[in-house]
This record gives C-alpha cells, sequence and structure tokens, in this order.
C-alpha cells in the first residue's frame, strides 16, 4: 500500500498586525535560502492549506503562505456577528502582502495563486511588477463582473435544479437582481439561523458549480459550519462589490506584465471558471504559456502536479 506522503511542516510562522485592526497569520515552508516564493488562496475566504505547501519543492523554494484578512487563522474572522468588511476589499490585501513582504525582508518573490488567488495575484503584479519575478496561476479567473454573472446565474442553464433551488434562498423580491449582494444581506443578519442558512445554501451551489470534472467529491470543507459562513460571506463581499475592481481591470493591465514569465494552468472541464478568461489573458501576455488539462475541472486530476512541474521551472528565476 503507497503511504501518503510526510507533511510539510512551517520552519517558521508569525503574525503580521495591520494598522486597521486586523492580525494576520502566515507561515513560512521549505529552504530559508531558496528562492522566495508567495502563495495566494481561493475564494475570498478559503484560507491556506497544508496541501498548498506541496506546491512548492522544500529544497528549492523559501515559500511564504498567508491567511487573507477575515479567514483562516487571521483574525478578526467574518463570521463574528459585528464583523466590519468595510476594511476588507482587493486593495487592502494588496497593502497586505507588500507589508508582508517588507516585513520578511524578501526583494522579489514568484507568485502563485489559485482561482481567487489568480485575480489577486495579477492585481497585485500589475501594480507592483518589480516585485515579482515569475507567477504560477491555476484555474484562472480574473475578477470581472462577466464572471460572477456567468456562476451566479447564466450557469442556471447548466444546472436548473440546483439553480432554482440556489435562487430560492433569496427573498422573492432580489431573485432577479445581484444574487451575490442579496446572499451578502442574508449572511449579515443579526439572526444566526438566517446567516446559516444562508451559507449553506451558497456552499451547495458552489459545490454544484465545479462538480462536472472526473473524479469530482464533495468539498468536505463545507462540512464545518463556521467555515461555510466565512467563505460565503467573503465571497459574496467581493462579488457584489465587482472585487472591488474596475470591470475589465486585470485584462487592461496586460502590458504592466510584459516582462514576466507565467504558466496558466486551467482544466478543461471546469465549467465554473470557464476556459476564454484564461485564454484571453494568455493571448495578452506574449511571455505566458497555457497548460491546458484535459482531465481536470477547477482543480482535480493533474493539478497539483502541473503547479509544482511550472513552480519547478521557476525554481532559478530571476
Amino acid at each position: 500500500m503507497t503511504r501518503p506522503p510526510a507533511p510539510i511542516e512551517p520552519y517558521t510562522s508569525g503574525l503580521l498586525e495591520t494598522s486597521d485592526g486586523h492580525t494576520l497569520y502566515w507561515e513560512e515552508v521549505g529552504n530559508p535560502d531558496g528562492t522566495p516564493a508567495l502563495y495566494l488562496h481561493g475564494g475570498p475566504g478559503s484560507g491556506c492549506s497544508a496541501i498548498a505547501r506541496r506546491n512548492f519543492d522544500p529544497d528549492a523554494y523559501r515559500a511564504v503562505l498567508f491567511d487573507q484578512r477575515g479567514c483562516g487563522r487571521s483574525r478578526p474572522l467574518v463570521s463574528a456577528p459585528d464583523a466590519d468588511l468595510r476594511t476588507n476589499t482587493t486593495d487592502h490585501l494588496i497593502t497586505d502582502i507588500e507589508a508582508l513582504r517588507v516585513q520578511l525582508g524578501i526583494e522579489r518573490w514568484v507568485v502563485a495563486g489559485a482561482s481567487w488567488g489568480v485575480t489577486l495575484a495579477l492585481v497585485y503584479a500589475q501594480r507592483h511588477a518589480a516585485r515579482v519575478r515569475a507567477l504560477v496561476l491555476g484555474a484562472v479567473t480574473a475578477g470581472t463582473r462577466r464572471e460572477i454573472a456567468w456562476i451566479t446565474r447564466a450557469m442556471g442553464r447548466v444546472f436548473p435544479r440546483e439553480w432554482e433551488r440556489f435562487v430560492a434562498a433569496v427573498p422573492p423580491a432580489e431573485r432577479d437582481g445581484d444574487l451575490a449582494a442579496a446572499y451578502a444581506r442574508l449572511l449579515a443578519s443579526p439572526d444566526a439561523a438566517v446567516r446559516e442558512r444562508a451559507a449553506e445554501a451558497w456552499c451547495r451551489w458552489e459545490d454544484t458549480h465545479v462538480s462536472l470534472m472526473p473524479g469530482w467529491q464533495p468539498d468536505t470543507r463545507y462540512d464545518d459550519p463556521q467555515f461555510r459562513l466565512i467563505f460565503a460571506r467573503l465571497v459574496t463581499h467581493y462579488w457584489s462589490h465587482g472585487c472591488f475592481l474596475a470591470d475589465g481591470e486585470v485584462l487592461a493591465g496586460m502590458d504592466r506584465l510584459a516582462d514576466i514569465p507565467a504558466t496558466l494552468i486551467h482544466g478543461r472541464w471546469d465549467i465554473s471558471s470557464p476556459l476564454d478568461t484564461a485564454w484571453m489573458l494568455h493571448r495578452a501576455w506574449p511571455k505566458s504559456e497555457l497548460q491546458i488539462l484535459d482531465g481536470a475541472g477547477h482543480g482535480g486530476m493533474g493539478f497539483s502536479e502541473a503547479m509544482k512541474a511550472a513552480l519547478d521551472s521557476f525554481r532559478h528565476a530571476a
């Protein structure tokens, strides 16, 4: 019987205190003298996992992972009834990344991200190109309103029964409007039962629209009521504000990445985030390579191996 690989444990960890009341958990894994790298998790709100550490060769990389505002081991969590989300925006996260880079004494790093972490990585690289050696981006997203409308409304053409149940959790007067905003209001309710029902319905839909890939299994993280609430609240907060980006901002800024090499990895079965977003970014980015995984969806078969191989190719990036 094949044994599971030994866990990769952090060699150091700590907290980043922000000026507006957040405390962000970070950790470093691998080789303290290796090539610096940063991993940006998805969601928003999923937090970092031990699995993400495995993307980095521990002999080659000094990899930094952190839990974004409001989730994981960072505090305060957005599950608190009085959580204030006004200081949880894309601009705040970009500021956090730069503050973490400075605190850790890193001049330039390879930046990797998955799903929402791709959008965040692209925005960070466009605003701080001089700090980025290379990018590795899996399950490519760009934070556009078109992508948000696809997942929350147009996807109903693919999963009509499940989408009707998803919409039925919203008050009738809001069902023809911004569904992310409607859910965000429910998730901010002072009534705990309302919040819990909304979180469960949102995460059930999240599990549905990634379910077409071969070998799909339900995401066990959604079994945890606190995780469900944190994840749903942050996703709906960001999506109801267009990810706090001008619409099309990422694609419009691709010229700023012209000198940065990148690997984009996307699953053929990714109905949640259709391949055209990755294709458009690749076409606008001469130094990018696009890898399409025929057996994968929004993650899944071969994804981890492809992320690791891409990062291996950039271990000596200047």
